[in-house]
């Protein structure tokens, strides 16, 4: 690959409401910038009217129908035979043959395909973000924005995987350990490109909180479960004092608090504008969980729940949502020891919410739709396993309205299969977000990120062969 050349780290552009596609290669990238790459890619979409290569711009400027694929919605029967429009970035139709295709579309033979909506994750660690450091066990005022890097080669990984949303997370080394960020995978250069907002308009994510082994070591981090648990309560009980300050305030800024940026985070926790992403393994762990989120009134998602089994009674009866981790080889750590594949089943039959996540690099993004299956071969009905990948995912982030099914009028983020979701044997053929195409497995270069091994596209290959620095390709 470095000996011709071909190495290509930015393979779409996004460009007003289309996207296109331009290859370029690497060896004529050595020296130029972004902003001087930008300039010139917008120069050749200007000459050619901004399509530069139709699979990613179709599903924009015209619509694209996909005609005689099996259709999973997930709200609703699978559709034999199915139709699937979007247009301009949403999903315009989805039904039985003989629905009606809107004139001039360019339409696409799905016989022999699987179309379903994009994985959700809920929980991953792709870009390499970073919270909270050494200096203290509680940091609500991280944010992974500040460190996540969209042009790792995870994130296309993620793609091949047919994952479309992500949260992503800082690690769970500390009690609270920053701000996480619900991002959509669409190709892009910046943060900017792959943000999404919430119901107020401003950047959409949780809270990562953890308790259990990973937080706890040498001062001035907790020794014990229960001093842990201690620390999150006294840090919650300064929010609400913080919040009732403000409150009396009535914006008299002389009555104002002093601003302090991890106790506005915790106030918007409070206040249910912002959800917890707690990690958790044992059962008494979890409990500790659902008793602090009763205390204080937060939304909270539990991840990992390697004990759920033994708690998906109370678990249920609290209300609360659970993203499950499914591990199919031994290992990890003393308080995971009695993960069971019957997580999801146990929390399925109790009637609680289950979705699935990598927590990549745990897992690989790639295999995502082998949780489902393997929570399927442990008793997990086909239904709930497939929501669980999907919709459960969305809900957790609150996303719902725009992702999670194949409905019309959500965004057209979908994923075309060789066969059977559940199938070992299936491959992710497409990945689409918002009506671009950002993942193809016929295309040689995205194939690299389906099936290549540890460094496939990884930037310190190239970099080590004979291009020069990673930083002066960008």
């Amino acid at each position: 690959m470095c000996g011709g050349g071909d190495f290509e780290p930015f393979q779409h552009r996004r460009l007003g409401a289309g996207f296109a596609t331009v290859r370029i290669p690497f060896r004529f990238l050595t020296g130029w910038r972004v902003t001087g790459l930008n300039l010139m890619i917008g120069a050749i979409l200007s000459s050619s009217g901004g399509r530069a290569v139709v699979g990613q711009v179709e599903a924009q400027e015209v619509p694209v129908a996909w005609v005689g694929g099996r259709l999973i919605p997930i709200r609703g029967e699978p559709i034999e035979s199915g139709v699937l429009v979007v247009h301009r970035g949403k999903i315009v139709a989805v039904g039985p043959a003989g629905t009606t295709i809107p004139s001039g579309a360019v339409v696409r033979d799905a016989k022999g395909k699987v179309l379903m909506p994009g994985l959700v994750d809920t929980h991953s660690h792709i870009g390499s973000p970073e919270g909270g450091d050494s200096s203290a066990p509680i940091q609500a005022e991280t944010r992974v924005m500040d460190s996540v890097n969209v042009r790792d080669a995870s994130l296309q990984k993620a793609q091949a995987g047919g994952i479309t949303t992500v949260n992503i997370m800082p690690g769970s080394g500390h009690l609270i350990s920053g701000q996480t960020l619900y991002l959509k995978l669409r190709d892009g250069n910046t943060i900017g490109d792959l943000l999404t907002t919430n119901a107020a308009g401003k950047v959409a994510g949780g809270l990562k909180m953890a308790n259990g082994t990973n937080s706890r070591r040498d001062p001035p981090f907790p020794g014990t479960r229960g001093k842990s648990a201690a620390l999150v309560r006294e840090k919650f009980v300064a929010a609400q004092e913080y919040q009732a300050k403000i409150a009396r305030a009535k914006g008299d800024a002389e009555k104002l608090p002093a601003r302090d940026l991890g106790l506005e985070i915790l106030v918007e926790v409070l206040e249910g504008k912002r959800t917890v992403h707690h990690h958790t393994h044992r059962h008494d762990d979890i409990l500790t969980v659902l008793r602090l989120r009763k205390e204080f009134g937060f939304r909270v998602v539990l991840h990992h729940v390697s004990e759920a089994w033994k708690v998906s009674k109370e678990i249920a009866e609290a209300g609360v949502a659970s993203s499950v981790i499914v591990i199919d080889s031994p290992g990890g750590k003393m308080e995971a020891r009695d993960l069971d594949w019957k997580n999801g089943v146990a929390l399925e039959k109790a009637g609680a919410a289950v979705g699935f996540h990598t927590d990549d690099p745990v897992t690989d993004s790639r295999l995502f739709l082998r949780s489902a299956a393997i929570s399927v071969r442990a008793g997990m009905t086909r239904e709930g396993a497939l929501k669980g990948l999907t919709l459960a995912g969305a809900e957790m982030l609150d996303m719902q309205d725009r992702v999670g099914t194949l409905e019309v009028g959500k965004d057209a983020d979908f994923i075309v299969l060789s066969g059977d979701p559940l199938s070992v044997y299936t491959q992710v053929l497409e990945t689409w977000v918002e009506g671009g195409k950002v993942f193809d497995r016929s295309e040689p270069k995205d194939r690299v990120w389906a099936v290549g091994g540890y460094g496939a596209g990884n930037p310190r290959a190239a970099h080590l062969c004979c291009f020069g620095t990673w930083e002066e390709a960008r």
